[in-house]
């Protein structure tokens, strides 16, 4: 990090999949725009096509994966770059990887029930698991673990987009993590 520059903060929306991670990031990128605060959106959606075009999602290309979201948000937060990592990331060692290695780090849980989360089901990855044809989905198939203690909490189920990102928002300005 240069001298000149300040490290970047990091805010990861972590929850099952289908549950407003992506959705919110880019509503809460918009409100951060609004207030003069840049962001690089980290979409592991996006990531993933480019990483691991022909996914397996075993433990180990998981591991890596979740590995180099890390690595490229510490990176970037180095060099003063602020970073909204939207990633199921379902084991909570990922997201604790990411806590110790970046200095302003933030982990915003978006709480939405399975039933919530097939009922939107963008990607079909829901019904592809009941069917049998994805072994390893976060919440059906493999475990989710849920952030203990996140810094915020959103209900996805009961919040708009717009509310469950202007309350990500609320709730980091009045933890002092950033102004604006």
């Amino acid at each position: 990090m240069s001298k000149e520059s300040s490290p970047g903060f990091a805010i990861w929306l972590t929850g099952l999949p289908s549950s407003g991670k992506t959705t919110v990031a880019q509503a809460l990128a918009r409100l951060l725009a609004e207030r003069s605060i840049s962001v690089q959106l980290l979409d592991s959606d996006e990531l993933r096509k480019k990483l691991t075009p022909n996914p397996s999602y075993s433990r180990e290309e998981r591991d890596w994966f979740y590995e180099v979201i890390v690595f490229l948000a510490g990176l970037l937060t180095d060099n003063g770059i602020n970073v909204l990592i939207a990633a199921t990331a379902p084991r909570r060692a990922y997201r604790e990887a990411a806590r110790c290695r970046i200095r302003r780090f933030a982990e915003a849980y978006m709480a939405c029930s399975p039933e919530v989360c097939r009922s939107r089901d963008p990607k079909g990855l829901w019904r592809g698991a009941e069917e049998g044809k994805i072994a390893a989905l976060p919440g059906l198939g493999l475990p989710y673990e849920p952030p203990e203690s996140p810094e915020v909490l959103v209900d996805t189920a009961r919040l708009s987009v717009e509310e469950a990102a202007k309350e990500i928002l609320h709730q980091l300005r009045k933890r002092g993590f950033f102004a604006g």
